[in-house]
């Protein structure tokens, strides 16, 4: 029976890795695991000091400190837990970033409690860390903020508390979802128009007035004011979204859709200088935004990651087939497979030094390099096969890393097939092409290109029916008009 029972086990572990590779988080440093632990103390200090103070100090305050303490100090580490599950390829600055939001607004809710209302504490950080880490990362965050109260001598209305909770919940979810600026201000008008009504409903009363000339803007309680004050915060808090975007490295939606402007002068350049390969980008972008879609991977970052993954181009574009008219190839002039292999190399080395030049953020420029993996190349390799020099395979593969992301690992796929079924047939079948798609695909997964993707067996088939769905709208006959003088016929 034991027996049984360990090869089920067996079976069920391999059938689990077989489905969903293991997916490794990103690698922090000594040095940021020990300022992250300094940070989360400093924040459990904050959160339970005051229990130490009361006078006479007896066992039961110094109990009740060390169970807030350690309450506050295992919140931040479920914290950190939720965003590196959320994100796997979370750094150590972004991390920072998250405890630094908590250890500002703990401190704030000490020394301005009875100045600020918990709607401008706790909704602003939320909308920074939803933009940049996630929803589920900011509602995490909030939870925290919210119910770890570092002063108990000061009350905060329950109804107050109830509202500040719920908006900053919303914030934490819209913000994870807004893919523009303009939605952005949207937020930071409807949002604390919200609160305002909702306090006005929940706990207006005599003693809080609804407009306080005295205290327009600095007025805990005044029911206007603490909406006007989160509506300035809140618009402070978006001016400053770049530079928070700069320095901890985030990504949003919104500088997404920036970068995928095809007015930026490096997507511009490409366009010019390499037309070949700017079309040819184009067309695996209908591939890789189709695919992931279907597996609800990341649009945005996949149509922005694809328009920049050949930019390296730029510093050879007549070596490339794309690019060339027919008259002749500079690698058959060259005659020497080596050479023409750290041309091809050199499109993804050349690619980086353009993104550190453009400032690309780090998950756009991870495309360039992981898009081609380890692959061979293959025909420089037969090349040199057949001239019987002496070669080691290692020589014509790419440098890597192999894709890190289902992104990077869909844009890999896309860029193998699209070739292919481009120099398909017209009549060919849908048969065919699946063919011809599973043909390329499961070469790369034979060849270890996918195993650090996180990408499971049923994804790869549903990225397969996308490629053929995008080849099917492509591929269609053109009706051969009667030709006139004027050529009026569209």
């Amino acid at each position: 029976m034991k027996n049984i029972t360990s090869n089920m086990k067996k079976l069920l572990y391999l059938w689990k890795r077989s489905q969903v590779p293991i997916k490794q988080p990103t690698k922090v440093s000594k040095i940021d695991n020990l300022i992250i632990f300094l940070i989360c103390i400093l924040i459990s200090i904050i959160s339970s000091y005051k229990f130490l103070l009361i006078s006479p100090l007896n066992l039961s305050s110094i109990f009740s400190w060390l169970l807030t303490f350690a309450e506050t100090l295992i919140s931040s580490w479920i914290l950190i837990l939720v965003s590196k599950k959320e994100n796997p390829t979370i750094n150590s600055r972004q991390i920072i970033l998250i405890i630094s939001l908590l250890l500002v607004v703990q401190a704030a809710k000490l020394s301005l409690a009875s100045t600020i209302s918990p709607l401008s504490m706790i909704i602003p950080p939320a909308l920074i860390i939803s933009q940049g880490m996630g929803s589920i990362t900011a509602l995490a965050w909030v939870s925290i903020a919210s119910l770890s109260w570092p002063d108990p001598s000061i009350a905060v209305n329950s109804n107050l508390f109830f509202i500040s909770l719920v908006c900053a919940s919303v914030v934490a979810v819209l913000g994870g979802r807004i893919r523009s600026r303009a939605q952005l201000l949207q937020l930071s008008i409807f949002v604390p128009i919200g609160a305002l009504l909702s306090q006005w409903i929940l706990i207006a009363n005599d003693k809080i007035s609804l407009i306080d000339k005295q205290e327009i803007v600095f007025g805990n309680g005044k029911i206007f004011s603490d909406s006007l004050l989160l509506a300035i915060v809140m618009l402070f808090t978006i001016l400053c979204i770049p530079i928070f975007e700069s320095i901890f490295g985030l990504l949003t939606k919104a500088r997404l859709l920036e970068l995928a402007d095809k007015e930026k002068p490096l997507i511009r350049r490409l366009s010019l200088e390499a037309p070949g390969t700017f079309e040819h980008t184009l067309l695996i972008c209908g591939l890789a935004e189709e695919a992931t879609r279907m597996i609800n991977g990341d649009v945005d970052l996949i149509k922005t990651g694809a328009l920049y993954h050949d930019v390296g181009k730029l510093h050879a574009p007549n070596w490339f087939i794309e690019n060339q008219d027919g008259s002749k190839n500079p690698h058959d002039e060259i005659d020497d497979p080596f050479r023409s292999a750290e041309v091809l190399q050199a499109h993804v080395d050349e690619g980086l030094k353009f993104a550190r030049k453009n400032r690309l953020p780090k998950p756009i420029a991870n495309f360039i390099p992981e898009h081609q993996g380890t692959l061979k190349m293959g025909y420089f390799f037969q090349k040199a096969k057949e001239k019987n020099l002496k070669i080691s395979e290692n020589d014509f593969r790419y440098k890597g890393p192999i894709p890190q992301s289902k992104e990077t690992a869909i844009l890999m796929l896309a860029d193998g097939c699209e070739a292919a079924l481009r120099a398909m047939n017209i009549n060919a079948t849908d048969n065919e092409a699946i063919q011809t798609i599973s043909k390329i695909i499961y070469s790369r997964q034979k060849d270890g290109q996918l195993d650090n993707s996180d990408l499971s067996l049923g994804e790869i088939y549903l990225i397969k029916r996308a490629f053929l769905n995008v080849w099917k709208r492509i591929r269609h006959r053109r009706i051969q008009y009667p030709t006139t003088k004027n050529n009026t016929f569209s």
